[in-house]
C-alpha cells in the first residue's frame, strides 16, 4: 500500500506524533526518551514562543495500516532574516527502515518550503539550537544525553538516497578528567581573580534566579555568528532556564563576575541518560523518583558539558582557565571520572586543540544535512 500522510491538526495527532519515537524505538539499544511534560509545552504555541516567528507544518505517515513515521518543517524566519537566507528546516524525522516513507515525509517539507519561497532545507534542525540538532552518525554504541538524537543509521542511507548531503559536523569528545587540577589553570585562575574577575559560588537553587538573564543575554552576546544560532528574548531565556531548572546542580553551574556584571559562564549536567531510561520519559506518577535519585546523588562518574561563554571584552583574560579551575574542582570532589564535551563544531579547531591537549578523543559525532530546493 502507499504512504499515507495525515496533518497534525489536534490533539489526538499530536499525541501519536509525541509517542511515536517511543514504539520505534522500543527495542533499540540505548535509546533514550523525551520528559514528555516537556514535549507537550514544545508543541502548544502559547508555552513556545518561536511560533511567533516561525511557520511549522507537522505530518504522520502511515502504511499497511499502522503509524511508520513523522516529521516536522520549519520556517524560522527571524534566523533567515539575520543571516539573510532562505533556509526549511526539517525536525523531529521519524521513519521505519521504508525508502518510500522517508521520501514521502522529506518530500512534504521540502514542497512546503519551496512553496514560501524557501531555496534549501537543512535539518534535523528545531526551532533554534537550544533543540536537538543533527543525526548521530558515529559512536552508536554509547548512550546519548540531553538535548541529543539517538536515531537508527539506516536514517542515514535514507536521507542519503534522497539527495540530502552534508551541511555541518559535530564532534563530541570523551575527555578524562584529572587527577589534580592542572599547575598551568591554577596559575592563569590565580591571576585572573588578581584582577578583579570572581567566580560567585553558587550554593542553592534559589540563589540562580538573579542570574539567569544575565546569563543567558551573555549567551546571545557571545554566540552570535555561531552557525544555527538564534538570539533569545528575554520571555524565551525565562522558558528555557525553567525548562532546565529541574536538572541543574548548582555544583556545575560556574558564573564569573567583575563589579557586579556578569562576564562569563559554564554550564554542565551530570549525566542523566539512566534517570530518563528508567522513568520512560514520564515524571508522573513515580518518574519523578528517578530524578530526585540523581539529584541526591553526590558522586557521578560523567559530566555533560553544556554551554559556556565569555564577554568578548574579556576574552583572553585567563576567564576560561578560572571557569575551568572551578568545575574541575567540583567535578573531582564529585568523583566525575570523564567530560561529555557536547557537539563541537569540526571547523571549531580553537577548542578541538583544547580538548586534545587535555586527552580527549572525538567517540560520537552527528551531521546536518543539506538539499537543495
Amino acid at each position: 500500500m502507499p504512504v499515507r500522510l495525515t496533518p497534525v491538526a489536534g490533539k489526538r495527532e499530536l499525541k501519536r506524533f509525541i509517542y511515536l519515537p517511543e514504539q520505534l524505538h522500543k527495542d533499540h539499544p540505548l535509546w533514550m526518551p523525551p520528559l514528555y511534560m516537556d514535549e507537550w509545552d514544545y508543541f502548544n504555541p502559547k508555552k513556545n514562543r518561536a511560533y511567533g516567528y516561525c511557520d511549522t507544518t507537522m505530518m504522520l505517515a502511515e502504511k499497511d495500516g499502522r503509524l511508520v513515521g513523522r516529521v516536522m518543517g520549519i520556517i524560522n524566519h527571524r534566523h533567515n532574516d539575520h543571516v539573510k537566507e532562505r533556509t526549511g528546516r526539517f525536525a523531529l524525522l521519524e521513519s521505519t527502515d521504508d525508502q518510500e516513507v522517508a521520501h514521502a515525509l522529506l518530500a512534504h517539507v521540502e514542497e512546503w518550503a519551496r512553496a514560501k519561497g524557501m531555496t534549501k532545507v537543512i535539518g534535523p534542525f528545531g526551532f533554534n539550537d537550544q533543540d536537538p540538532e543533527g543525526f548521530q552518525i558515529e559512536g552508536f554504541e554509547h548512550h546519548p544525553t540531553i538535548v541529543t538524537y539517538y536515531n537508527f543509521p539506516y536514517l542515514i542511507r535514507l536521507l542519503e538516497a534522497e539527495g540530502y548531503g552534508k551541511e555541518a559536523d559535530y564532534v563530541v569528545y570523551k575527555t578524562p578528567r584529572p587527577i589534580d587540577v592542572p599547575e598551568l589553570i591554577a596559575k592563569i585562575a590565580e591571576r585572573a581573580e588578581r584582577r578583579g574577575f570572581r567566580e560567585v559560588g553558587l550554593k542553592s537553587k534559589g540563589e540562580i534566579k538573579k542570574y539567569i538573564v544575565p546569563v543567558l543575554k551573555l549567551m546571545n552576546e557571545a554566540y552570535k555568528g555561531i552557525y544555527g544560532y538564534s538570539p533569545l528574548d528575554d520571555q524565551e531565556m525565562h522558558d528555557l532556564a525553567k525548562k532546565y531548572l529541574i536538572f541543574l546542580d548548582v555544583r556545575f553551574l560556574k558564573i564569573v563576575v567583575k563589579d557586579g556584571e556578569v562576564v562569563a559562564f559554564m554550564i554542565a549536567m551530570p549525566d542523566l541518560y539512566q534517570a530518563f531510561v528508567k522513568s520512560k520519559g514520564r515524571l508522573l506518577p513515580f518518574g519523578w523518583i528517578h530524578f530526585l535519585r540523581v539529584a541526591k546523588r553526590r558522586r557521578f562518574t560523567q559530566l555533560d558539558l553544556m554551554l559556556a561563554g565569555i564577554a568578548e571584552p574579556y576574552r583572553g583574560k585567563g576567564l576560561d582557565m578560572l571557569l575551568g579551575r572551578e568545575m574541575l574542582k567540583s567535578s573531582i570532589a564529585a568523583g566525575i571520572e570523564h567530560f561529555d564535551s557536547h557537539h563541537e563544531l569540526e571547523t571549531n579547531l580553537l577548542v578541538r586543540a583544547e580538548m586534545e591537549r587535555q586527552g580527549g578523543q572525538v567517540y560520537k559525532k552527528y551531521r546536518i544535512f543539506q538539499k537543495t530546493l
